[in-house]
């Protein structure tokens, strides 16, 4: 087994895409579930911390070490299976998603959830339950998830199919050793009604394969994955669509979000996603063709069928000239080269919000929180009078279909960074007020493990670190993830 310990060698493994740095003592490539076996044993003889590692593609800090070890999954990177007349695919969790959707577009397959940072590994998505744009149609991570092997903090190994086992009310059982079935109670608080990803997934009577997903690593490492897959679609028709004020996109995406879910209609979008004008203005000079007038713009998709195009279109531009949108500048794209530059346009914002964080040598400070749909204009401007306030740079963009926008705030310095902190626990109190959520794709990590007490109580928290430490008795296992040490310890 591969093992790195110079620091010109394991420097690229101490950090992610927030810039949140840490340390190790040395990395590990385990290539085999044997191999992860031995290094679990080991560490819960030693009592050494372990870290685990995908693409490091994540905004929490999630996958970066604050002492210990290392287990890379970059060995675990093959395609086991993929079944195209039962449309589901077996892989291991350091397969990147842009390889797999490569290798399955070659079989007309495509896997639904689509995460903005196509980088990142399958395992990296599966801890977090990401989503992305194609979340407004298809859900997130969770829903595509068939089964998973795992090797559990005691070393032992752990098969979960959906479908197998369920909590009665909240509480199951399962084997977290070889020689002992435990008794399991997950957390009794109820989850908000948007998109979610904030703690231990939990609800009466679910799936225990649901457990799993979300849990950022805490409680085992997964080494194989079963997939559900979906037929490649006919066509994609992408359009970017601008307006002169936000309350008219918004009022945009009201009418096209509600005739999606009407079956009595042909629009039936997959992504709905909303850019600000401060957004615009950070890629203008990659994109001359942004409208100088345009103070926001919404990206739209969605799969169709020849014979409905030209109807679907008309339906598309009456929601438009209904919201005062502008009909005469319209980035359709339908296939090849305009596709792959439409596509470029919604991942180059974020790629130069991650280079002024790295000039600017601070942490990444972007708001994850989701609202329900009836509250989002006011949480909106909320957050939008809040950061304006403080003078605070910041672009907006983001899943609104889903009433879920990332703000991301670009401090300058340490001083505006300790500011875009506070702002940051008051949005996610806003959020939670409203009935919304502190965290709808990204998780928790380490970097927002303060702010979880906003949207649970000691109490609920306390019981989200019991069942922690049900798996992971020795406390070896992606320590401080989700939850701050100081209630570990408590229980």
């Amino acid at each position: 087994m591969l093992k790195k310990t110079l620091k010109s060698e394991i420097e690229n493994y101490l950090s992610d895409e927030a810039n949140y740095k840490g340390n190790c003592d040395n990395i590990l490539f385990p290539e085999n579930e044997g191999e992860v076996k031995n290094i679990f044993i080991s560490a819960n003889q030693n009592k050494t911390n372990i870290t685990i590692s995908g693409a490091r593609t994540g905004l929490t800090g999630g996958s970066v070490p604050q002492g210990g070890i290392v287990i890379s999954t970059e060995k675990f990177n093959k395609i086991i299976e993929i079944n195209a007349e039962e449309k589901f695919a077996i892989v291991e969790p350091g397969i990147f998603l842009s390889d797999l959707q490569k290798d399955l577009k070659g079989k007309s397959l495509f896997y639904a959830p689509n995460p903005t940072e196509t980088n990142c590994t399958i395992g990296g998505t599966i801890a977090t339950n990401a989503s992305g744009g194609r979340t407004f149609k298809y859900g997130a991570t969770r829903n595509f998830i068939e089964s998973i092997d795992v090797i559990l903090p005691s070393g032992d190994s752990y098969k979960v199919n959906r479908g197998d086992q369920f909590f009665n009310d909240y509480n199951g059982t399962v084997n977290l050793a070889s020689d002992k079935t435990n008794n399991l109670e997950i957390p009794q608080y109820k989850m908000p009604e948007t998109k979610h990803t904030a703690g231990f997934y939990s609800k009466p009577n679910m799936d225990l394969i649901d457990l799993f997903i979300g849990s950022e690593g805490t409680l085992g490492f997964i080494t194989k994955i079963k997939l559900k897959l979906n037929a490649l679609p006919q066509n994609i028709l992408s359009m970017l669509v601008y307006f002169e004020t936000e309350n008219d996109s918004f009022s945009f995406v009201d009418e096209v979000r509600t005739k999606s879910k009407n079956i009595n209609t042909l629009i039936d979008l997959r992504e709905l996603e909303f850019v600000d004008n401060f957004s615009l203005d950070l890629i203008r000079d990659d994109f001359p063709s942004i409208t100088t007038n345009a103070k926001s713009a919404i990206y739209i998709e969605q799969e169709y069928l020849n014979e409905i195009e030209d109807d679907l279109l008309n339906e598309i531009l009456t929601c438009l000239e209904n919201n005062n949108g502008d009909s005469e500048n319209i980035w359709f794209a339908q296939s090849g080269k305009e596709t792959e530059n439409i596509k470029s346009f919604r991942h180059t914002i974020p790629t130069k919000i991650n280079e002024i964080i790295a000039q600017n040598n601070v942490t990444k400070v972007g708001t994850d929180t989701a609202v329900p749909h009836s509250k989002f204009r006011e949480f909106y401007y909320f957050t939008k009078d809040l950061i304006t306030n403080f003078n605070i740079k910041y672009v907006v963009f983001g899943h609104i279909g889903d009433s879920h926008v990332h703000f991301n705030m670009l401090p300058k310095d340490e001083a505006e960074l300790n500011i875009c902190k506070e702002l940051y626990r008051k949005i996610c109190r806003k959020s939670v007020k409203l009935g919304g959520t502190i965290s709808a794709e990204h998780g928790i990590g380490k970097l927002k493990t303060q702010y979880l007490n906003e949207m649970f109580s000691k109490d609920e928290i306390l019981q989200m670190a019991k069942l922690k430490k049900t798996f992971d008795p020795n406390l070896i296992l992606n320590i401080g993830n989700i939850i701050e040490e100081k209630y570990l310890r408590l229980v």
